[in-house]
């Protein structure tokens, strides 16, 4: 059984998934809550109407205790918290209003308006990593990568990432199921949304005071021209968009280039050979998954693999076991950057499909391409690297490397 308590599915899953693929595709664990191993059955699932996102649909009598923190009617706290959940948690119609608000701003014609200036900051960023010699891959180029990015993008001033930094990262690990999380991580998680709360509630009045052309002057005046973003969804967007639009990218990106190192081939190919950056990058979102899984909860009865699921179930579904299904991939376990067709699930599918998506690759693609090109020495330190304990973002603590000039 799927047992998120074993420290292994954050070190290690991949031979785990394995086992469920063969034992147990999908099964009920000892939790409560089904769990879907297979490609075709995530796929399934992510695809259906019936599978909601918005945990309130699901039958909380079934679920462990702790699974979702309750809400105290006369908590006008607790409440706005409810009222701020981003539209990732939230279902037709109101997902679809909120996310066609920003939607325009991460097509593959805009994100690709933006490479160059990807391209500047990876090169001031490879730049201090040479003078350096060694460094944390993560600290020095993945992690600061994406932030000015999605700072650029929404206006967000760029000196004001080491007050967000902390923050994200205790939103990251809260995106764990609550039953896996102690008192003081949901108490800074919630902490953590009220500090960001503030943050762009104070940023967004000085937009609305002196308008620019970034996404937070668009969405206030979206907000102001048509009334259809309240206050706590137009904060909940903000931080949705600047959390997810750095941190999973930085687990890609340092993921990405851990499996190049690993597989000294591959690295020569994606170093010498730039038809391979596209379909690298996918074979890294297939491979890597910085996105183990997420959560439905049903609001019908359907059938997935041949097994009944009822209304108010709640389904975990493990894209990164889908990610390594032989019976969608041939040789899973190989990393080959040339694999086509690709048809991972490191970005979800249907209509929560990744919104960043374009994003993410665009920023990959440049990040590591450069980054071997300009250090063709580049060596990991080390035999082991240590991962998160994190069981829905899965991304390293740290990625000790070094370069020469």
């Amino acid at each position: 059984m799927f047992d998120p308590f074993d420290p292994s599915w954050s070190s290690d899953p991949f031979p785990l998934y394995d086992d469920l693929r063969h034992r147990a595709p999908v099964h009920r664990n000892h939790l409560g809550f089904w769990v879907v191993a297979r490609h075709d059955d995530c796929l399934a699932i992510l695809r259906d109407r019936r599978a909601s996102s918005d945990s309130l649909n699901v039958a909380i009598d079934r679920m462990p205790e702790g699974f979702r923190t309750p809400v105290a009617t006369d908590d006008p706290t607790a409440r706005a918290m409810l009222e701020m959940r981003p539209f990732l948690f939230r279902d037709p119609p109101d997902h679809t209003r909120l996310r066609s608000l920003v939607s325009k701003a991460f097509t593959p014609r805009v994100v690709e308006g933006l490479r160059m200036r990807t391209l500047e900051i990876v090169d001031e960023l490879i730049d201090t990593v040479l003078e350096a010699g060694q460094v944390d891959l993560i600290d020095a180029f993945a992690y600061p990568l994406p932030v000015r990015v999605i700072c650029d993008l929404l206006g967000v001033p760029v000196e004001d990432q080491d007050r967000f930094k902390a923050w994200s990262h205790v939103l990251a690990r809260g995106l764990d199921p609550d039953f896996l999380l102690t008192e003081e991580v949901i108490s800074a998680r919630s902490e953590a949304v009220l500090q960001f709360a503030q943050y762009f509630f104070d940023l967004l009045a000085e937009r609305r005071r002196s308008p620019g052309d970034d996404l937070l002057s668009g969405l206030v005046q979206v907000e102001d021209g048509g009334t259809v973003l309240s206050e706590p969804e137009l904060l909940s967007t903000c931080i949705l968009l600047l959390v997810a639009g750095h941190e999973t990218t930085v687990n890609l990106i340092a993921g990405g280039a851990l499996a190049l190192l690993r597989h000294p081939d591959q690295l020569e190919r994606f170093r010498t050979d730039p038809t391979v950056v596209r379909t690298g990058v996918e074979e890294m979102l297939r491979y890597v998954s910085p996105v183990q899984l997420t959560g439905r909860a049903l609001t019908e009865d359907l059938a997935v693999g041949g097994v009944h699921l009822e209304a108010g179930d709640f389904v975990m579904v493990l894209l990164a076991s889908g990610n390594h299904d032989p019976d969608q991939f041939d040789d899973p376990e190989r990393f080959d950057l040339t694999r086509t067709p690709n048809n991972h699930l490191g970005f979800g599918f249907g209509i929560h499909h990744c919104l960043g998506a374009p994003l993410a690759r665009m920023e990959t693609q440049v990040a590591l391409s450069r980054l071997v090109e300009r250090s063709p020495d580049l060596t990991l330190v080390g035999d082991s690297v240590t991962y998160k304990h994190n069981v829905v973002l899965r991304g390293l603590e740290a990625l000790p490397v070094s370069v020469r000039r």
